[in-house]
């Protein structure tokens, strides 16, 4: 829980520093295209929490708000997916297994430490790393191999999604830091995917979304964060 919160504050930092505007996607290789016929893609579970923000400037996580998020971005993800022409392999856990299987969950635990690592290193010049320049060389190593064989899928997808709403205390002080010339923030949405290679476990591509508004609780806007955070998606 504290690393997942640390990420989500790495992302508001990300975006504070560097402009609130989407930035450029990574490529592996800048040359590199969709593979000739046809390409499987398993959605990972995506990890997604939303949370209300007090007056105090606390999150409060909110279980059913998330739950409605997570099953808009699973579903907008698949039909993203879609519209591209991949072939979108569900999810299953291994046979005999329970709802979550506990090598998946520190898969994507995994995915979201090497995201956080991305993008301190990659999306904030100072802490670029000499050893590896302009190269955009970051991988979930073999481990993933075993998702391959389960699922028979060319790629995975992997999404983290936070998102946080203003409560009416915390728009009434708002309100009332404006009427004073200051300004107070209120909720926000930041995230990022990876596409990655389940031969190899590299990531071929990864992208961040900070947005100062919209609103993951209801489809529209659900599928308007997807189709941000999945720009330049290379399928």
């Amino acid at each position: 829980m504290k690393h997942r919160r640390w990420t989500w504050l790495l992302l508001l930092l990300v975006g504070l520093l560097s402009g609130c505007a989407q930035s450029t996607a990574l490529l592996r290789d800048k040359s590199w295209q969709r593979p000739p016929g046809p390409v499987r893609v398993v959605v990972m579970p995506p990890d997604v929490q939303l949370s209300e923000l007090t007056a105090g400037g606390l999150l409060e996580p909110k279980a059913d708000w998330t739950e409605r998020a997570r099953e808009h971005v699973a579903v907008a993800l698949e039909q993203h997916l879609q519209a591209k022409g991949a072939t979108v392999v569900p999810y299953q856990t291994p046979p005999g297994g329970g709802e979550e299987d506990p090598a998946d969950v520190q898969l994507v635990k995994l995915h979201d430490a090497v995201g956080g690592a991305i993008l301190v290193h990659k999306y904030l010049p100072v802490f670029a790393l000499p050893s590896k320049g302009d190269r955009f060389d970051w991988t979930l190593g073999r481990g993933v191999d075993q998702l391959q064989v389960r699922t028979g899928a060319d790629y995975a997808l992997f999404v983290f999604l936070r998102d946080s709403y203003a409560s009416s205390g915390r728009v009434a002080l708002m309100v009332g830091a404006a009427i004073l010339g200051i300004g107070v923030p209120g909720g926000r949405q930041v995230g990022f995917a990876s596409l990655v290679d389940l031969r190899t476990g590299d990531i071929v591509w990864f992208n961040r979304l900070i947005n100062p508004a919209g609103d993951l609780r209801t489809p529209e806007p659900a599928a308007k964060a997807v189709e941000n955070l999945l720009v330049q998606l290379p399928l």
